[in-house]
């Protein structure tokens, strides 16, 4: 059994990107950060792909042809009709059908690592049902999986974005067998959440070329050399990031990231 990663993305330009962030840190800001975001979650699951533990794959929110073929570096799934629930299922069975076993995460938590989605694919690599859930913060989640089916009713019963959600999504999918739990992270969905974001990407241990440089553009922009992203680091805020961490690593993005790839242009 090998195990499929689906990172779910819409296309700026066909749809509305990070509407809450774009409220307060405009439109641009929102999209460019989001892109950013993208590149790192791909470039996670790449390593996680390379190691042997998942096959990554974009799933995007759209059909139109020319949003499909803006991502690029690996494959593409459709997300297919409906609310998330529905896409969510169609993905998942797509993944199961492919590989026996399939994980689905978003782009809003870049500070993820390959040793956790590689925990996850391996716990999935079983004959036995099982499934597994990263909850956010917020009290929804950042990863799931399963090895089994669950009925699309199930997975539209969710009420999605609420304080609740990662405890309701687990209650109507009990039935895909034993369960284990990965870290809590901090996805980015209002402006509050980029300060614990940018500390959980400067405390990586061995963040990848493209979380790097989400953490400088990030940097550049709480700054204010960038256009104004709302990351306030003055004050108390200020000690919640690791600065040297930030210096040295925004340092290295400067001079010795690759070039972008993989995400809309």
């Amino acid at each position: 059994m090998s195990v499929g990663l689906a990172i779910f993305v819409k296309t700026p330009g066909h749809s509305v990107v990070k509407g809450r962030l774009a409220a307060t840190l405009g439109a641009d800001a929102a999209r460019d950060w989001y892109l950013h975001a993208a590149e790192a979650v791909a470039s996670v699951a790449r390593d996680a792909q390379a190691a042997g533990d998942v096959v990554a794959y974009w799933a995007v929110a759209e059909a139109d042809p020319d949003a499909v073929a803006a991502w690029t570096g690996l494959p593409v799934l459709e997300q297919g009709d409906g609310g998330l629930g529905a896409r969510m299922a169609h993905v998942h069975a797509q993944l199961l059908q492919r590989h026996g076993a399939g994980m689905l995460v978003g782009a809003d938590a870049p500070q993820l690592e390959a040793a956790r989605l590689s925990r996850a694919a391996a716990w999935l690599r079983d004959a036995a049902p099982r499934a597994v859930l990263g909850p956010a913060a917020d009290g929804g989640f950042w990863l799931y999986g399963g090895n089994r089916a669950a009925p699309v009713a199930a997975w539209q019963s969710v009420p999605y974005s609420a304080a609740d959600t990662a405890t309701r999504f687990r209650v109507a999918l009990a039935g895909d067998g034993e369960w284990t739990t990965l870290d809590t992270l901090t996805d980015a969905d209002v402006e509050a959440d980029l300060v614990p974001v940018a500390a959980a990407l400067a405390a990586l241990p061995a963040p990848t070329a493209a979380q790097v440089r989400l953490l400088a553009w990030m940097l550049k922009r709480a700054d204010g050399s960038g256009g104004g992203i709302g990351l306030d680091c003055s004050g108390d805020r200020r000690r919640e990031l690791p600065t040297r961490v930030i210096a040295s690593r925004a340092a290295r993005a400067e001079s010795t990231c690759a070039p972008a790839h993989g995400r809309p242009t």
